[in-house]
């Protein structure tokens, strides 16, 4: 195993990427997330190996190595490159405590839209505030009434896939707050954290549902409801 390298880090995933490059899927790629960063066309099985190599051959041994390479990579141009950050940052769970989530909110901030922000709220943000739920929701309830929408966003879906361990009035008077939203992300956000909820606890989705259904949007309610359809009527 190779000591801490930033530099070698970098290098390694531009080369790698460079190597797998496709140029008519990175045009597709773009196309479909209407991005302006340009894509290397190499799709997430092609990353994976990418991460593994990172992950294992220059694993940070204090969170301020960690921060510097997640940022080292997510600072590239293209988009990719902040998909293995992400992923990268991720995959070291010892260091996804409260101390970064300022590098999550900065993921969600300066990536603004869907791919970056849900990465970082259901791979990140989600784990530091079932681990340390008390220093981790004093930053999430600030950000449910942000001007920034994908802040707002986040709050919501942050604790899609935490099944029982989910704060559950949490998650419905975020729901409730932003229910009166008209922007899409938002009213997507909502059916899908009440839908993943639902899996859990079906009868307190439906419940929550029914209390609010002249609140929800249509696509909320109708995301929302998908697997709990025989509790409505």
């Amino acid at each position: 195993m190779s000591s801490f390298s930033v530099q070698e880090a970098v290098e390694y995933v531009q080369a790698e990427l460079a190597k797998a490059a496709n140029p008519e899927k990175a045009a597709g790629m773009q196309w479909y997330m209407k991005s302006e960063m340009p894509f290397y066309g190499v799709q997430k099985p092609g990353q994976t190996p990418i991460i593994r190599h990172v992950v294992k051959t220059w694993p940070p041994e204090t969170r301020k190595q960690y921060e510097e390479l997640a940022l080292a990579l997510w600072r590239l141009p293209h988009r990719e490159e902040r998909y293995i950050a992400q992923r990268v940052a991720a995959r070291h769970r010892q260091f996804l405590v409260p101390a970064s989530m300022p590098l999550y909110r900065r993921f969600i901030v300066e990536g603004a839209w869907w791919d970056f922000v849900d990465e970082a709220a259901t791979h990140m943000v989600r784990e530091v505030v079932i681990d340390y739920p008390e220093q981790a929701w004093r930053k999430v309830d600030t950000w449910i009434a942000h001007k920034n929408m994908w802040l707002r966003r986040a709050a919501i879906i942050c604790q899609v896939g935490a099944k029982e361990k989910t704060d559950v009035d949490r998650l419905f008077s975020f729901c409730e707050q932003r229910a009166h939203e008209k922007e899409f992300f938002i009213r997507k956000a909502i059916g899908w954290a009440l839908r993943e909820y639902s899996k859990t606890d079906p009868e307190a989705v439906a419940g929550f549902v029914k209390d609010h259904e002249d609140q929800l949007s249509r696509l909320s309610y109708r995301e929302g409801t998908k697997h709990i359809g025989n509790l409505l009527d």
